[in-house]
């Protein structure tokens, strides 16, 4: 038997993890909702408002994430794998990281006006962003939540196939109907972001499904 399994008999498992993943999970749900908003917006004093908040929210996941890294180097017994940790915390990071990216391009392109599949793309972003909040708080009581978590990891599954739709369809509109071959190019490499983050999304069910497979 490995050690760790003695280890952790005798020794109380470090808790204070799951209150970081959680304060991770909001920062991501403020990220989609601003980036849902900027979809929204009319004018440009309106995006350049929100693409600054964005960036600062994006500011707050680095510091959520710098916090998880340090508990992770102090602690002895972690509620799972260390790697896992890791790897969870740079998946819910890059997802934050895409959508500030998404912003930024925006906020440099200025394009004269948004298709409207990016309002799409970006609804499902925060979709995403709600199951992986919700196998987040499972993640404390993995025996209870279980099958949940998994359905929640289907879930993120059938958004990121919905994310590609929205993404072939767009692109294929895009070069339809778009005659100002610059905004063609503007909004091709947002639609490619956006898409990219529900890719990121998506890795972070087969985080959560691994974490649920080796705890039994």
């Amino acid at each position: 038997m490995k050690i760790d399994f003695f280890l952790k008999l005798f020794v109380p498992t470090d808790t204070s993890f799951f209150p970081l993943f959680e304060e991770d999970a909001k920062v991501l749900i403020k990220a989609a909702e601003l980036l849902q908003n900027l979809m929204a917006t009319n004018t440009i004093e309106e995006r350049d408002a929100i693409i600054k908040q964005i960036k600062a929210v994006e500011h707050e996941g680095d510091d959520v994430t710098h916090k998880i890294f340090q508990q992770l180097n102090k602690s002895f017994i972690t509620p799972f794998d260390r790697e896992d940790i890791q790897t969870l915390t740079s998946a819910l990071d890059n997802i934050v990281d895409y959508i500030n990216g998404t912003s930024q391009r925006i906020g440099l392109y200025k394009p004269k006006s948004f298709p409207p599949l990016f309002k799409a793309i970006a609804d499902v972003i925060y979709d995403a962003a709600k199951e992986i909040e919700f196998s987040v708080h499972g993640l404390s009581n993995i025996g209870k939540n279980r099958e949940k978590i998994f359905e929640a990891c289907i879930n993120l599954n059938t958004l990121e196939n919905k994310a590609d739709d929205l993404y072939h369809d767009g692109i294929r509109t895009l070069f339809e109907e778009e005659k100002d071959t610059i905004e063609l190019i503007k909004n091709k490499d947002i639609f490619a972001t956006l898409e990219k983050t529900v890719d990121m999304a998506e890795d972070a069910s087969d985080i959560f499904k691994t974490i649920l497979i080796k705890i039994t």
